[in-house]
């Protein structure tokens, strides 16, 4: 009896031991059997879901498929193959999910985390779906706005054309005026700006006329485009026929800057004539007087150069840059840095000059100027910016000099291609 005594309190322990142990277990079941009727309501939700979309899905690309033929009779060909090649993928990944759709609904058993992942998947596929296809829906709308603005736009754009053709007759009597007082070189720049502004004015009429035609109903395509180049078109010739009606102004102020560089050079060449018999070095002393004898006569006989007082301001401006050039070399003789330092802002300043005079004149006769003359200025610009860069006073004005020379020769072939076009 004593020692059924001592094993009792044991027996006591292993007892409640086994109770709470029956007791857990009982209990862990029963949180699993809850957490196990979450998870397949849970993804009950989900495969009902998917379902759902899957229907949706369908439905936006059986409707994208009838818009494909719409596509095509509104727009053209090209744009119904786009909607095509959407639809096209849109349906594969449609076939995809099917697939997966059809695995949940066979007999077989399928574990809730592949079930899951299936109803997951068909969920992102319906998405890409649907995304492609409202992306595709949302610039046919926005094509076909533009398609309905159109018909408001096409008077508008038409009054534009009829206004600027108006313009054009106008400017070309003023150039029909201008040629009576000045050189046909002189107005080659405004006559090639009417020449293009009449061009565009002719392909905007025709997109305009081209555009009427579909919205009469004499041809089905859209004309948002036609009329889009119309007005791009009109641009183009508003700006040119600006530069034309501008010209008797530009003209009127190169006669008078052609008489200000006169009246300078003028000035230049007396105070270079007494450079000349102070020179020192008989060499540059000598060089300076060749220059001064060639660029005297330019101020002789003036008025019958007067029927070009572009190409005329352009000489002077030139001559104005040979004879500095001929005056720092002489005065370098004497002082070689501290003249090259005196001349180099006024040469840069006017191989600056120049170079715009050399563009301004290759701009005017663009449709004539070729790769000569084009090049030269390229050179003059690149010669500038080393003028500009180097620290030796000397080479600085050398590369100037070489800018105005080289901007000069650009602006000679341009004049000479406006004259013999």
């Amino acid at each position: 009896m004593p020692d059924a005594a001592a094993w009792l309190p044991s027996l006591v322990v292993f007892g409640a031991a086994a109770l709470a142990f029956a007791a857990g277990l009982i209990v862990f079941r029963r949180l699993g059997v809850r957490r196990e009727v979450r998870d397949a309501d849970a993804a009950r939700e989900l495969e009902t879901a998917a379902k759902a979309r899957l229907v949706g899905a369908d439905e936006a690309v059986r409707d994208a498929l009838q818009e494909i033929r719409f596509a095509d009779a509104q727009f053209g060909a090209e744009t119904a193959r786009e909607l095509e090649r959407t639809v096209a993928q849109a349906r594969g990944w449609l076939r995809e999910a099917f697939l997966l759709q059809q695995r949940l609904d066979d007999a077989e058993p399928d574990t809730a985390a592949e079930r899951r992942g299936w109803s997951t998947r068909i969920a992102m596929l319906c998405d890409s779906v649907e995304r492609s296809l409202a992306d595709s829906d949302a610039v046919l709308a926005s094509r076909r706005a533009a398609e309905r603005g159109a018909a408001d736009d096409a008077p508008a754009l038409r009054d534009r054309a009829s206004r600027l053709r108006t313009r054009a007759a106008d400017a070309a009597s003023t150039l029909e005026r201008l040629a009576s007082r000045f050189s046909a070189s002189a107005l080659a720049g405004a006559g090639g700006s009417l020449s293009r502004a009449e061009h565009d004015l002719a392909v905007a009429t025709g997109a305009i006329d081209e555009a009427g035609e579909r919205l009469d109903g004499r041809a089905a395509a859209p004309v948002a485009g036609l009329l889009e180049r119309s007005a791009h078109a009109l641009d183009r010739a508003e700006g040119e026929l600006s530069r034309v009606e501008h010209v008797e102004l530009d003209l009127a102020q190169a006669s008078a800057d052609a008489a200000e560089q006169a009246a300078a050079l003028d000035e230049e060449l007396i105070a270079a004539r007494r450079e000349r018999d102070r020179a020192a070095d008989v060499d540059a002393g000598s060089a300076l007087a060749v220059a001064i004898g060639e660029l005297s006569p330019l101020l002789v006989g003036r008025e019958s150069r007067a029927g070009d007082p572009f190409a005329e301001r352009d000489r002077l401006r030139a001559a104005r840059d040979r004879l500095e050039a001929a005056r720092a070399t002489t005065r370098r003789a004497g002082d070689r840095l501290d003249g090259a330092r005196g001349a180099l802002p006024g040469a840069i300043a006017i191989a600056e000059s120049q170079i715009r005079v050399a563009a301004d004149a290759v701009e005017r006769a663009r449709r004539f100027a070729g790769a000569d003359a084009r090049t030269r200025l390229a050179e003059a610009e690149r010669q500038l910016g080393i003028a500009r860069r180097e620290s030796d006073p000397v080479a600085a004005l050398d590369a100037a000099r070489r800018a105005a020379a080289r901007a000069s020769d650009a602006e000679a072939l341009a004049h000479y291609a406006a004259l013999h076009r």
